[in-house]
């Protein structure tokens, strides 16, 4: 009696097949893991200035002016000398450089630079009224709004 009997294990095709299908699902997954790892970044930013912009209207508050800079000599009419208006000139995650690039007795502009690439957002913005803006290829909308 000739009985053959057949070896346990896979053969090469079946784990080709399987690297393949690991494969595609890496090359769908890498790109989009990067694009939340940079939203989450943009994140940060985003807080820096809407903190940097609650400092600006509480200064304006007590100053009847806008702060002309993150170390705002002008603090003296809250506090005498000078103080910070934020704690850092970076962001809480240090993905950002935060400025206050604009501003008078009227107005000011604040911006984020990020520390990273972020050709799609770049430099994030904000001023008095709220306006948003970004310095990248992609709309203030998109970039602000995710």
């Amino acid at each position: 009696m000739n009985s053959f009997k057949r070896s346990a294990g896979f053969t090469l095709i079946e784990l080709m097949i399987a690297v393949a299908i690991i494969a595609i699902l890496a090359a769908i997954a890498v790109p989009a893991y990067s694009e939340y790892v940079t939203r989450s970044k943009r994140a940060d930013g985003k807080a820096a200035l809407l903190s940097l912009q609650l400092a600006q209207e509480k200064y304006r508050a007590n100053c009847a002016q806008y702060a002309t800079g993150i170390h705002a000599s002008t603090m003296s009419c809250i506090l005498g000398g000078t103080h910070n208006l934020v704690s850092s000139t970076t962001s809480p995650d240090g993905y950002y450089t935060i400025a206050i690039t604009a501003a008078d007795a009227n107005g000011y502009t604040t911006t984020a630079a990020p520390t990273f690439t972020d050709a799609k957002c770049g430099t994030l913005g904000i001023n008095q009224a709220g306006t948003k803006t970004e310095t990248g290829s992609d709309t203030a909308a998109n970039c602000w709004g995710k």
